[in-house]
């Protein structure tokens, strides 16, 4: 492998205007430019981001965790941060914490520690810790974060705030009660609900806000009526199952996001019962997939993308005017908005397939 003596040697000038030319800390003239340039074609010469961190205190590159990268919903978010990104000159590192809430948990603390030790400007992440222990957990990393360096942390999803972390975040507890407000608006008196799992505060947001709206609306409800899968369509399709046989007289189910729908969706369809004659289905997430499927998916419509846009903002702001330490975390909730389709409504339920961010 090259390394900078090699490209100096090459375009036989010195170490330091080598260094000048791809720092562009000194003016060198356009020839001697041009020879660097042609040198470091030559030889495939690539610079390395920790070693450039040391002399810039930068490496132009943005840390992204997710909890899980195979899903259909991070994807969007990753997309908005990465226009920022690219407008910006900075490329993105992303790191996937899926797995098991133990073993999540444990996995992304080591992605933050890695991220940090490799100097990454900042880093934008979304976290499975729990309510409980958020506190602590951030009061840690924050203190590693600014160890080496002030390293923006940016939460996506979730609103962190409270201990001292810029987010972008939905409002999951009201979003949950607009979707089950829809299906009682339908007609529904006997609702279920697909949850994610209860380890996660953002998925006990939507089940309270499915409970708040089932007593606001005086109807009743039971454990038996509440499912847990893990927001992948395979268990989506297996807590419908489930709850098929212990209510078998549901008229309306409200899955935790889009991909649970769809699972839900089949098994509904293997019965036999008609969507939404017999059952009404309300989604959350709005992903391409709730537009394409038959029946199509009413759903909540998150701005995936643009919280990825605004995370990204966020965190330019921080490394842009680091002399802003005004103390107060920035946090902005992204607005959402029912999106009615064929699940719930039938035939009159809009068409609108979204390929535009297949």
């Amino acid at each position: 492998m090259s390394g900078i003596k090699d490209v100096a040697k090459r375009a036989e000038v010195s170490i330091s205007t080598v260094s000048n030319v791809l720092n562009k800390t000194k003016y060198v003239s356009p020839e001697l430019v041009k020879r660097v340039n042609q040198a470091v074609e030559e030889l495939s010469y690539e610079v390395n981001p920790i070693a450039r961190s040391m002399k810039n205190k930068g490496t132009g590159l943005i840390g992204v965790i997710t909890e899980d990268l195979c899903g259909v919903f991070y994807p969007y978010v990753i997309r908005g941060i990465n226009s920022v990104a690219v407008e910006k000159g900075y490329q993105l590192l992303i790191c996937d914490a899926q797995g098991t809430y133990g073993s999540q948990i444990k996995r992304e603390r080591e992605l933050f520690r890695r991220l940090i030790s490799n100097r990454v400007d900042g880093i934008i992440f979304a976290s499975t810790v729990s309510a409980e222990n958020q506190e602590e957990y951030f009061r840690e990393l924050l203190k590693e974060a600014n160890r080496y360096k002030r390293t923006p942390l940016i939460s996506v999803e979730r609103d962190f705030t409270s201990v001292g972390i810029d987010s972008v975040y939905f409002d999951s507890y009201g979003n949950a009660k607009k979707a089950v407000q829809h299906l009682v608006e339908c007609g529904c008196r006997k609702i279920c609900h697909i949850t994610g799992a209860q380890d996660l505060e953002i998925a006990r947001d939507r089940v309270r806000g499915y409970k708040d709206c089932m007593d606001e609306n005086h109807l009743p409800y039971d454990a038996d009526m509440i499912a847990t899968g893990d927001y992948s369509h395979q268990s989506g399709y297996t807590a419908m199952k489930k709850l098929l046989g212990q209510v078998p007289d549901m008229d309306g189910v409200f899955c935790g996001n889009d991909q649970m729908a769809i699972g839900a969706l089949k098994a509904i369809k293997e019965t036999g019962k008609r969507i939404p004659e017999d059952i009404k289905i309300m989604a959350y997430d709005d992903v391409f997939l709730s537009s394409v499927v038959e029946p199509s998916l009413s759903t909540i419509h998150i701005r995936k993308r643009h919280t990825g846009i605004k995370a990204a903002e966020i965190l330019f702001h921080r490394l842009e005017n680091p002399e802003d330490d005004s103390g107060a975390p920035i946090g902005i909730k992204m607005d959402a908005s029912l999106v009615i389709r064929q699940s719930t409504i039938g035939e009159e339920g809009r068409e609108d397939w979204n390929l535009v961010d297949w």
